[in-house]
């Protein structure tokens, strides 16, 4: 038998550290129960991490929505009232149709283009340009053409000439006059003479006096003289009853 080895002092020897293996069940629990503070971490940080997430999403979404809306208002607004039953295969023909509708004016809605009018009138008068440049005429004929039918109140612009001042120069007229009639009115009431009060008669004088008191009348009679003829309500109660 070998001798007994005793004990010795290994604190000369360096510390090695024996990382738990990733594989095996126990070296799990073993390093989750040696860790309790990494575990109360992951517990409070992980759900806040994930909202965090989620909120950054959220947040890129809306950012994304109010992007895509901007680009919405502030993009020209393209004409959707033109079918695709009413384009023409010629791209040259379509073109000068759609600047020949752009410079007409829709009779229903009177503010927009036969381009940009949704109207059954509207429609009409696209297919009409259409058939027209389809049939060989020019720009100015086809003008010419829907004048002659509806007037120069067709065209967006029309020309200035004395049937059509009225369309031009109607507007500014009423504007205009509405501003002429504010200043008259307010011209009128600073020239409006103040009247001025009538004095007391010597009736409504002693009718005071017998109200206030011998010695109050003479005190506030000028004073009711400027005001509406009311003395102020002082002296003891059923004084003025005697």
């Amino acid at each position: 038998m070998g001798g007994l080895r005793c004990p010795r002092n290994l604190s000369h020897r360096q510390v090695r550290a024996h990382p738990p293996q990733t594989g095996g069940a126990d070296h799990r629990r073993a390093a989750q129960g040696d860790a309790p503070q990494d575990r109360a971490i992951g517990q409070v940080t992980g759900p806040a991490h994930k909202r965090g997430i989620k909120f950054r999403g959220s947040a890129a979404a809306a950012l994304a929505l109010v992007a895509a809306l901007a680009c919405g208002i502030l993009a020209p607004s393209v004409a959707e009232a033109v079918l695709p039953d009413e384009i023409l295969a010629d791209a040259g023909l379509e073109a000068r149709a759609r600047a020949l509708s752009k410079g007409l004016r829709c009779l229903v809605c009177q503010n927009q283009s036969i381009d940009d009018s949704d109207a059954e009138l509207a429609r009409d008068l696209r297919i009409l340009v259409r058939e027209r440049l389809t049939a060989g005429e020019s720009d100015q004929q086809i003008l010419a053409f829907l004048v002659a039918r509806y007037g120069d109140f067709v065209l967006l612009k029309p020309p200035v000439k004395p049937t059509t001042w009225l369309l031009w120069f109607g507007p500014l007229a009423v504007f205009a006059l509405a501003g002429l009639g504010i200043l008259i009115t307010v011209g009128r009431r600073k020239t409006m003479p103040v009247v001025a009060p009538v004095p007391l008669s010597q009736a409504e004088r002693a009718a005071l006096a017998r109200i206030l008191g011998p010695g109050q009348a003479g005190d506030s009679g000028d004073g009711a003289a400027d005001s509406s003829g009311q003395g102020p309500a002082t002296g003891r109660p059923g004084e003025g009853m005697k």
